[in-house]
């Protein structure tokens, strides 16, 4: 069994471009994790990144992307929950020096193979990285043999690519979580808890007691929120929901 975990199991999702140390700090008391980034590392990613923000998509474009995930870590190194930085990069070179940075900060380093804008696929990360399971896993492994606690952000409903299958992969890999947005086939949450023994953390549509329920019944480990992670109003909904499900779960 997976040794990833936090209390509560509830994870803000990064949010390209808004989710620095300000965002998570801000979501701090209603959650057990913090996922910053996506921070895109190597000039193919980085491309890709300048071109979304072109036609006015936020996106973080620091001049030392490395530094700029030491420094937001640094900036919670007090805060009451577990961080982690969603990272997309189109080639290795990056992975072994973020994930030692994520190590060093106690964050879990988070690998995109999620993000399905054109700009970013063309170059060979996000969602492409799914299709092409031979080279994350390769980053997979990069990343653990520096001791990071190491999982990867991937999206369900993609076309020939089976996610139990893959997840299975990437925990040979090294993998210790599996953040899924599961679009609309929550199903494959409890396909991927019963092919493997990564901690599951489920994303989509998190909104209130009954989609928690959902997420629940079908084994995630815990839950995320993504686009309204900025609103407490939501947050505390889904915290009162987490709360009373997962207690009645583990019971």
């Amino acid at each position: 069994m997976s040794s990833v975990t936090f209390s509560p199991p509830l994870a803000l999702s990064s949010l390209s471009g808004e989710s620095d140390a300000d965002w998570a700090r801000a979501g701090a008391s209603f959650v057990g994790a913090a996922f910053l980034g996506g921070i895109a590392l190597d000039e193919d990613s980085r491309a890709g990144a300048r071109a979304l923000r072109d036609r006015d998509r936020n996106e973080f474009l620091p001049s030392d992307p490395i530094a700029f995930v030491d420094r937001e870590l640094a900036r919670l190194d007090d805060a009451p929950l577990q961080t982690g930085f969603n990272v997309r990069t189109a080639t290795i070179d990056p992975i072994r020096d973020v994930a030692t940075v994520c190590r060093d900060r106690g964050a879990f380093l988070e690998i995109n193979a999620h993000c399905r804008q054109d700009e970013l696929c063309a170059v060979g990360c996000g969602e492409s990285l799914l299709r092409d399971g031979d080279r994350l896993c390769t980053y997979v492994e990069t990343a653990a043999e520096t001791g990071v606690t190491v999982g990867v952000k991937v999206r369900a409903d993609v076309s020939g690519v089976d996610l139990p299958t893959l997840a299975r992969e990437l925990e040979r890999a090294g993998a210790g979580f599996v953040h899924v947005d599961a679009m609309d086939s929550e199903a494959v949450i409890s396909e991927i808890v019963d092919a493997t023994e990564l901690f599951v953390i489920a994303n989509n549509g998190v909104r209130d007691d009954e989609t928690v329920r959902e997420y629940v019944e079908y084994g995630a480990d815990a839950v995320s929120v993504g686009r309204p992670s900025t609103d407490p109003i939501v947050l505390e909904r889904v915290r009162t929901a987490v709360d009373r499900r997962f207690e009645h779960a583990n019971r």
